[in-house]
C-alpha cells in the first residue's frame, strides 16, 4: 500500500528537520584509531568494469593522500556486491556487524542502493552514494544518514533530455530502458518532460538486467517506427546494445538519446569507434570537458590506470575528496555522526571534474548536466582511448526537480511502469 501524500509530506517535514538540526551523535571513542570504510562495488557480474573503475576512483585519491586525513588513516575494505540486491545488503550486514565499518560509500545500482539504505538508517551508519541515484532516496525517503555525495538522481539527466528532444524536432518517441528503478527512473524524467513539450510517447519497452539479446526489443522498436529512441542501459547491457543497434543497421537511422551510462567511458571503450562515434547523450559528467580540473583528473587517472575514467571512477574519487574535507572539518571527529554529517552537507566544490557541486536540502548534488556527444579523442586523451564523450551544450546548476518546486514535484508518485510523468 502507498503511503498518502499528506502522511508523506509529514513524514519529510520530519526529516528536513532533522537535517537542519543535526542528527544524534555517537559518543567519541578514547582511542580514535583509523576511519573504517565500507566501499560496496560490484567486482564481479556484469556490472564488474564499473565496480572496479568504483574502486579505482577512490584508491587514487587516498594513494595521494598517503591514506591520511587530519591525522588518521582511512581503511577502505572493498566488499563485492556482485551486481545483486541482497548480497550487497548482506555485505553491508557484514562490514557493520563482523568488521566495524563506521561508515558506508557505494554500492553502484540503484536496486542496490534501495536495499542497503533502509539497514544503514537503522544502524545509524552515514551512507555516501556516489552512484546510487534512486530518486526515492534524495526526496520521499530523504534521510539524514543518506548523503549522494559527489553523485546524482536518476531522473535529474533526463528531465533535460526530454525538453532537449522536442526542441530538436522530435514528436514520436520510443524509450527503451532496463526493468529496474533506475530505468524506470531514466525513462519517466524523459518521458515526463517530453510529453509536456508536446511529443508523444509511442511504445516503453523495458528489458531485464543482464539481457544478451536485444534482436526483439529492437524490432519493437523498428515497428513503432519512431522519430527518436531514448535509450538507457547499464554494464553489459550497453555493450551488447550499442553492438546490435549498429550491426542491425539502426545507428544512423533512427537517431539515439542515450542516458549517461550507456554511453559512459566503461562501455564505450570496448567498443569499436564506428558503432558509437556521433551518439548523442546526456549526463553529469563528460571525460572530453573543456576544463580544468576534469582535464588533471582524466590525465592523473590515464596514467594510473592506462584508460580514461569512468563517471564511476570520477566520482568515487570525487566522493573521497568531499568526505576528506568534511573529516579535516571536524579534525577527525567522525564518530560525532551528527557534526560529522553536517560538514558533510555543507562542503561546496566550486570546480570539481563534474563541475561544481553543492548539496540541496535533501541530501542530492545540484550540478551541471552536460548533452554530449561521442567524438575520436585527441591529444593526450587519445593514448587511453579512442573515443570519449565531448560536451555541446550545458544546463547549469540543475536540480533533481528540474523546474518544479519540490512540494510540488513530491505530490507525484515516483517513477515506475505505471508511472512516467504522463497520462498514457
Amino acid at each position: 500500500m502507498r503511503m498518502p501524500i499528506r502522511a508523506k509530506t509529514a513524514a519529510l517535514v520530519a526529516v528536513l528537520a532533522i537535517l537542519s538540526a543535526g542528527v544524534p551523535t555517537r559518543a567519541p571513542s578514547a582511542d580514535a584509531g583509523p576511519i573504517k570504510v565500507a566501499l560496496l562495488a560490484p567486482t564481479s557480474g556484469s556490472a564488474a568494469a564499473a565496480g572496479h573503475d568504483m574502486v579505482a576512483g577512490w584508491e587514487l585519491f587516498w594513494k595521494e593522500r598517503g591514506g591520511k586525513v587530519a591525522g588518521r588513516t582511512v581503511q577502505t575494505t572493498v566488499y563485492d556486491t556482485g551486481s545483486n540486491a541482497a548480497r550487497a545488503l548482506d555485505q553491508a550486514r557484514h562490514a557493520v556487524e563482523q568488521d566495524g565499518a563506521q561508515m558506508i560509500v557505494g554500492p553502484y545500482l540503484a536496486n542496490e542502493g534501495l536495499a542497503v539504505a533502509p539497514y544503514g538508517i537503522q544502524h545509524r551508519i552515514p551512507m555516501f552514494f556516489p552512484t546510487v541515484s534512486a530518486d526515492d532516496l534524495s526526496q520521499r525517503q530523504a534521510n539524514a544518514f543518506v548523503i549522494k555525495v559527489a553523485g546524482w538522481t536518476s531522473s535529474q539527466t533526463t528531465h533535460a533530455a526530454g525538453e532537449w528532444a522536442y526542441e530538436q524536432g522530435y514528436r514520436k518517441v520510443v524509450t527503451l530502458a532496463n526493468s529496474y528503478a533506475f530505468g524506470y527512473e531514466n525513462a519517466g524524467g524523459f518521458s515526463q518532460t517530453f510529453t509536456m513539450k508536446g511529443g508523444k510517447i509511442v511504445d516503453q519497452i523495458w528489458a531485464p538486467l543482464g539481457t544478451a539479446d536485444y534482436t526483439p526489443y529492437i524490432s519493437k522498436v523498428q515497428a513503432a517506427a519512431p522519430d527518436a529512441l531514448f535509450v538507457e542501459m547499464v554494464g553489459a547491457d550497453a555493450v551488447h546494445f550499442l553492438q546490435q543497434w549498429s550491426q542491425l543497421g539502426l545507428k544512423n537511422k533512427i537517431p539515439l538519446i542515450a542516458n549517461e551510462t550507456t554511453t559512459d567511458q566503461s562501455n564505450i571503450r570496448s567498443i569499436a569507434p564506428e558503432i558509437v562515434v556521433g551518439i548523442t547523450s546526456f549526463g553529469h559528467f563528460a571525460e572530453g570537458r573543456e576544463a580544468p580540473a576534469t582535464r588533471a583528473f582524466i590525465d592523473k587517472y590515464g596514467k594510473a590506470e592506462g584508460v580514461l575514467p569512468s563517471y564511476m571512477a570520477t566520482s568515487f574519487y570525487t566522493a573521497a575528496q568531499w568526505i576528506a574535507q568534511a573529516i579535516e572539518t571536524v579534525h577527525g571527529d567522525t564518530a560525532e555522526t551528527g557534526t560529522f554529517l553536517r560538514a558533510v552537507r555543507e562542503i561546496k566544490l566550486k570546480d570539481s571534474a563534474f563541475g561544481p557541486m553543492v548539496l540541496d536540502r535533501y541530501g542530492a548534488p545540484v550540478d551541471n548536466v552536460y548533452v554530449r556527444k561521442v567524438v575520436a579523442t585527441s591529444g593526450d586523451a587519445a593514448k587511453y582511448a579512442k573515443t570519449w564523450n565531448v560536451v555541446i551544450k550545458t544546463y547549469p546548476n540543475v536540480s533533481q526537480f528540474w523546474t518544479w518546486k519540490p512540494a510540488d514535484y513530491l505530490k507525484q508518485p515516483v517513477y515506475s511502469p505505471s508511472y512516467q510523468g504522463y497520462t498514457k
